[in-house]
């Protein structure tokens, strides 16, 4: 899409910039440590993604729009663990030292020069048409909930529940090629308030007596995610008035929603009359946020983004990638909220919480 030098910085980071952001949350090391020697903290983390590797191999293999997958998918397999092991000789190799972001591009990276543009677009097209499905109901559902409040934190916790669709995690990967993912179970299923991170009851009181004017959601995974998580917060927010703008990533990503998949998703949840089960979407758009890995560094979004963001007053980051893993101390000149769910066991521990606990950070801006 656009190349690096027409990368911008979000226009609602708090400035400066420079000394009030770091995109990625948990420190791997500290400028005390010998850059030379790897910290405990880097060996873990380069130890969680190089345990996913065969997942992603085995989906690879199995990806018929690259010739010879098998051949390129053990190619990949080898060619990253080669890295992450050098990266754990000399953690300065390779871009380093090691961080979220680096550890996602360099897997990334050799994905693509390998050939493969999208290895989970097969899981992601039949996730989505089955969430398609499902929509209505889940909607109706909502609508049925009359006070506001239990409306809202149903919502709240069917974001949670669609998150848990995430094939970036070696060991949901595993839950999901077994059983698949039913939405309303995993609804029902949430570990018990209070969560990890829990402004929930703030965030309600807020609710019903705010309304925002433009909501900025920085999306998370294809399916139930963004169809049955996301989209009916959305709607609830249109329904009140907020403009709304979704922010997908540029290129595929793990099971990601890319900008093209999300603008068809939307079509086709949209009646004849161009509403989402009686919502009005004039208000809704839909923006390639420039990025390409499943987490983000704000300081390089779409000029389109940038622009449209400029008058937003709530910024949502959603997911564990985006809210979690970076971003939940990002700071905004607006209110700003991080939702998503605790899939890997070391972020559990950095939070003191617990794995599959939920993150729901809501910071307010008095102006």
């Amino acid at each position: 899409m656009e190349s690096d030098s027409e990368m911008v910085a979000f226009p609602l980071l708090t400035t400066p910039i420079e000394s009030n952001y770091r995109a990625c949350t948990i420190p791997y090391r500290f400028p005390s440590d010998n850059p030379r020697k790897p910290t405990p903290t880097e060996i873990a983390w380069i130890d969680l993604f190089r345990n996913s590797i065969p997942s992603f191999k085995k989906r690879a293999e199995s990806d018929t729009s690259v010739a010879d997958a098998p051949t390129r998918a053990e190619k990949f397999a080898q060619r990253y663990a080669e890295i992450l092991e050098d990266l754990k000789k000399d953690p300065e190799s390779h871009g380093g030292p090691p961080d979220c972001i680096l550890l996602c591009r360099l897997r990334e990276q050799i994905l693509r020069e390998l050939g493969f543009r999208d290895i989970f677009k097969k899981v992601k097209d039949e996730e989505n048409a089955k969430a398609i499905s499902l929509f209505p109901d889940v909607v109706l559902l909502n609508d049925n909930i009359e006070d506001g409040e239990k409306r809202l934190e149903n919502l709240v916790r069917g974001i949670f529940a669609g998150n848990i669709f995430d094939l970036g995690s070696a060991q949901l990967a595993e839950v999901f090629s077994r059983d698949g993912m039913s939405f309303l179970a995993s609804c029902q299923n949430l570990v018990p308030r209070p969560w990890v991170i829990d402004d929930l009851d703030t965030f309600k009181a807020k609710w019903s007596k705010k309304s925002w004017k433009k909501a900025i959601i920085f999306v998370d995974n294809s399916g139930a995610d963004v169809i049955l998580g996301i989209l009916p917060f959305a709607r609830e927010l249109l329904r009140r008035g907020t403009q709304v703008v979704l922010a997908a990533n540029d290129l595929p990503s793990i099971n990601d929603v890319t900008y093209p998949e999300l603008v068809e998703i939307v079509s086709k949840l949209k009646d004849e009359h161009g509403k989402l089960v009686g919502v009005d979407t004039s208000n809704l758009l839909i923006a390639n946020s420039g990025n390409d890995l499943p987490v983000i560094d704000l300081t390089r979004v779409s000029q389109e983004l940038a622009y449209l963001a400029s008058d937003a007053d709530l910024v949502i980051l959603e997911g564990m990638g985006r809210g979690i893993e970076t971003n939940l101390y990002a700071q905004f000149k607006c209110d700003s909220l991080k939702i998503g769910m605790v899939k890997h066991p070391e972020v559990a521990q950095f939070l003191g919480g617990r794995l599959y606990d939920c993150v729901f950070k809501f910071n307010e801006v008095l102006g």
